[in-house]
């Protein structure tokens, strides 16, 4: 009935009563993944040549592997498609409304991602 897998039952006990709660296939065989064939880092220019420096790659540098889920490269909705002397506009009538505050803030923000997201890169005028 289950060839080429072995069955694993699984059981609950309410009341001290064993009910069986349902039927788990494995596999006999051991899956293994096949090694990722080498490729150029887009960011760094290095030979990736395994999984595990893929991973450590992606970590070092801050990066999400994407894949074909679309959920992480749709549109960002907050600006609608305009042309771009309108979305110029639109950006300067709202830094127009921003307060001294709010404006610092923003640049606060700004820096702190920017900081984030190079943190990993040296600092060429540390080394002058």
């Amino acid at each position: 009935m289950y060839s080429g897998c072995s069955v694993r039952r699984t059981w609950v006990y309410i009341d001290g009563v064993a009910y069986e709660k349902g039927v788990d296939m494995i596999p006999d065989r051991v899956q293994i993944m096949p090694e990722i064939e080498p490729y150029r880092s887009m960011v760094t220019g290095e030979i990736i040549t395994s999984r595990a420096k893929h991973r450590e790659h992606l970590k070092r540098h801050g990066m999400v592997e994407v894949g074909n889920d679309s959920s992480l490269t749709k549109p960002y909705k907050g600006m609608p498609d305009t042309a771009p002397q309108q979305r110029k506009e639109s950006l300067r009538t709202q830094v127009a409304a921003m307060t001294h505050e709010q404006w610092k803030a923003a640049g606060k923000r700004d820096l702190e991602r920017l900081r984030w997201h190079t943190r990993d890169i040296p600092d060429p005028l540390k080394e002058i």
